[in-house]
């Protein structure tokens, strides 16, 4: 019984996992994400001076993507920890629900 139950939550945790998705972008803060920021030029710091509007990804189409609750912890841990100054390239996985990314993980590009 206790293997044909965790052969079913594994199942389970394959299919969750099979609709994560994986995007590339810029992140940036909320603040400035939908005011055509020059992404190249926007600095970390004015990320994390902004970061109680919360964040977001703007992909190579130009579309920002607003990140979850948890997404912009981790982002906000993730700026924090980076060097990087400007050009905040990101890796961003997780799922797309109403035009918000709830994300699993999130790289910054060093």
């Amino acid at each position: 019984m206790k293997r044909l139950l965790g052969i079913s939550v594994g199942f389970a945790l394959l299919s969750v996992a099979a609709f994560a998705e994986t995007w590339s972008g810029t992140v940036i803060d909320s603040m400035c994400g939908g005011k055509g920021k020059d992404l190249a030029t926007h600095t970390r710091q004015c990320a994390l001076t902004c970061a109680k509007s919360g964040f977001g990804l703007v992909t190579a189409d130009g579309k920002f993507v607003k990140f979850d609750e948890e997404g912009n912890a981790k982002a906000l841990a993730a700026l924090k920890a980076s060097t990087k100054d400007k050009d905040l390239k990101a890796t961003v996985s997780g799922t797309l629900k109403d035009d918000v990314i709830q994300v699993d993980s999130i790289t910054l590009s060093e």
